[in-house]
């Protein structure tokens, strides 16, 4: 499948189909292809280009490394299934919400009212109001590499990303190896994947697995390097029709990524939890009814479909940043799961005994019993899928964070064809 990549700053703008783009651009935007990855990989040194297309030496031993990593998380996760079978929705499509700078109190502030999708999604799904990010950062762009790779930042094993705006480079140059995503673990499997986002920095995101830096495909059918299917970077309204009108068509994404900018552009021009911040709230609550909504009105979308909305750093009342990561608004976060025999109005740490609650803490990775970590999001949506967990996870690699009680709703199982 080819390409398509949408840059769009006002207005609407909607190109579905097989379309091969060799450049994109748009007033504050663009869209880097072929030319601007390869100056990624000058940039950021030969080990980029071991990493992105390599001889075929480097190649081979760069998949020995990650089929290694592969059978190892495998092994893992196919031991616990063993042991206790998920009980998970049986699901072909996940949205997967990423709500940028999101305090949770601003939840339990507005209320039903004036938040009634979050509501919504707390009294008829999963959630905690009590996640957390990552130990290292509470910046954007190293949480989102987390929370699409399921790995730490700190390297050895982590992405290796502290930097909070594309620089040029790619994932894999940070981390000093391949660093495989939901993305990769979708597409190598056949499925269909979209990255909606509302800021150019995640151009870094996309050019790190693209046609040129992803990785050979060798699951299965050759699907090719392109791990997404569909990128593009707009203002919410925007992503959010565009994002509805593919869940309205005969094949909908297997895997739609979509980052809503507005509250975290909203905390830092007026203070998180201040009037016009919680007004931002109730803007995406709107988008996510509309979402929600969407899914329900269809029969086929609401059997098959999930959706997990986290965010990748809060921000304390009357500040306007937040980038301390020891400051407790900034490091709680939100995590919830909505979907057809997802446990209703569960808290999520009641359904897994083996996370604890952190209270107001920011246990290490060391902790013998881990809060739940948004990082997690990546192979609990492989799992859903039912595919195995994503390569070098740090976060859920035995893929045993539940959405349901223990015996309620259908059980599968990722292990085997879906």
């Amino acid at each position: 499948m080819s390409k398509v990549a949408i840059a769009v700053v006002s207005g609407c703008a909607m190109i579905w189909g097989l379309l091969t783009i060799s450049s994109t651009a748009s007033a504050g935007s663009s869209i880097p292809r072929a030319a601007a990855a390869a100056d990624a990989r000058i940039s950021a040194g030969p080990e980029a280009d071991d990493l992105g297309s390599g001889t075929e030496a480097n190649e081979s031993r760069r998949w020995e490394l990650f089929d290694v990593a592969a059978r190892s998380d495998v092994a893992r996760a196919t031991r616990r299934n063993e042991r206790n079978p998920s009980v998970l929705p049986v699901v072909e499509h996940v949205v997967y919400i990423s709500l940028d700078g999101f305090n949770p109190q601003a939840i339990t502030t507005l209320g039903p009212a004036r938040a009634p999708a979050f509501h919504r999604m707390i009294s008829q799904g999963a959630s905690t109001l009590n996640a957390r990010t990552i130990v290292e950062q509470t910046r954007t762009l190293p949480n989102h590499s987390s929370m699409v790779s399921g790995r730490k930042l700190a390297t050895p094993g982590g992405h290796g990303v502290p930097f909070n705006q594309d620089n040029g480079s790619i994932i894999h140059a940070s981390a000093g190896r391949y660093v495989a995503s939901i993305f990769d673990v979708v597409h190598d499997n056949g499925g269909t994947t979209g990255m909606y986002v509302g800021k150019a920095k995640f151009d870094f995101l996309d050019r790190s697995w693209n046609a040129t830096n992803g990785a050979p495909d060798l699951t299965g059918v050759d699907n090719g390097r392109d791990k997404i299917d569909v990128y593009q970077m707009a203002n919410s309204s925007t992503t959010v029709t565009a994002l509805l009108y593919q869940l309205a068509s005969s094949t909908p994404m297997t895997l739609s990524f979509v980052h809503l900018a507005d509250t975290d552009n909203a905390g830092h021009a007026f203070g998180f939890m201040s009037a016009a911040y919680l007004d931002a709230v109730t803007v995406v609550d709107g988008y996510l009814g509309q979402i929600l909504d969407a899914i329900a009105a269809d029969p086929d979308l609401a059997r098959s479909t999930a959706v997990i909305v986290t965010t990748d750093h809060g921000g304390a009342s009357g500040v306007f940043d937040h980038a301390d990561p020891s400051v407790a608004a900034n490091y709680t976060v939100p995590f919830l799961a909505w979907g057809e025999d997802v446990a209703a109005g569960a808290d999520l740490y009641a359904l897994n005994p083996d996370r604890a609650n952190p209270g107001t803490d920011q246990p290490p990775y060391s902790a013998t019993v881990p809060p739940i970590r948004t990082g997690e999001a990546a192979n609990l949506i492989a799992e859903l899928l039912r595919y195995g967990p994503v390569p070098g996870t740090t976060f859920n690699s035995d893929q045993s964070l539940d959405l349901a009680w223990p015996g309620v709703g259908r059980p599968v199982r990722w292990l085997g064809v879906r």
